[in-house]
Parts: C-alpha cells; structure tokens; sequence
C-alpha cells in the first residue's frame, strides 16, 4: 500500500511506504521440522514448499541426493498479513547457518491468553529459556528464549502497560 500526499502549488511529495514485514529463518537441514512444528504452533497449514531438487539441473551447481531433499523455501501464514518462510542453508552454495541471538522473532499479542499459548507451544523443548513469560514493567506479559530449533523468540503482550 502506498499512502502519498501530493502539494502541486508547492511541488511537494510526500510518501510512505507501508511494506509488510516478514520473517525468514535459516535452518541447518532441520526446516521441514521446524515447519512441521510451527503449522502446530500457529494453527496454519504450510502454504507451499519447494526442495533443492526441484531446481532444474545445472552443471555449474551440482547438488547431492542429500541435499535435493532440504527445503529451499516454504512459508505459513500467521494471520491475515504475516508470514515466517525459512530455509535450510547449503554450505556448498555458500550459505552457512550460523546460529545467533542477533535477530528474535517478536510475536506481539492482542491478549494475555494468546500470550500464554504461544509461550506453552514454541517454548517446548526450548534450547534457552533468557526469561520465563512473566509481567516486566513494560508489558503484562513478556519471554524471551531459544527454541528447540535455534530461533530466538519474543512474547509480547503489553495489556494494561501500554507505552505513552
């Protein structure tokens, strides 16, 4: 959507661009589970999957029968205008994963019992738990931790908090 306000006596144009956000997470060979897992978490079906092997052949990038197998991109939807996608990563097309706390996954929500849910469902099995869901001083409800596949989440339900 682009929102654009146009001032002809004094030739002024002013826009914003109202791109929808997504996120993309990279996977070391485990994307289909994480996926799998995911479409439970977030009550929604897979809305498409191609693998490595189904690129046409080319003999400049030769791919093993290993790798033909791994998701080159699939994606479910998490409401009406967000997605998460993902991907394994192939070292051999130069595309290591390495895994970091440098980018979470905040999903904001519109009530406490969302909060909740959401927290019980990704944080199963969870590889680091940084801070159990709990009220902090900006927000009802707030965990950060690191699921059982290496992504970074954020619960975030600001309630009765609301910053002014």
């Amino acid at each position: 959507m682009l929102i654009g306000v146009l001032t002809l006596n004094k030739l002024t144009l002013k826009t914003k661009i109202m791109a929808k956000i997504h996120a993309y997470l990279n996977f070391n060979g485990n994307c289909e589970e994480a996926f799998l897992f995911y479409e439970k978490v977030f009550k929604s079906k897979n809305i498409g999957m191609y693998r490595f092997g189904d690129m046409p052949a080319d003999p400049n990038f030769p791919i093993n029968e290993e790798d033909k197998k791994k998701i080159m991109h699939t994606a479910i939807m998490v409401n009406d205008s967000t997605m998460i996608m993902g991907s394994d990563c192939l070292e051999n097309f130069g595309h290591k994963l390495t895994l970091g706390n440098s980018t979470y996954v905040m999903l904001d929500t519109d009530t406490a019992k969302e909060a909740k849910d959401l927290y019980a469902a990704l944080s199963e099995n969870a590889m680091k738990m940084e801070m159990e869901l709990g009220e902090q001083f900006w927000a009802e409800l707030y965990a950060s931790f690191q699921d059982q596949f290496g992504i970074y989440w954020m619960i975030h339900f600001e309630g009765n908090k609301k910053m002014e």
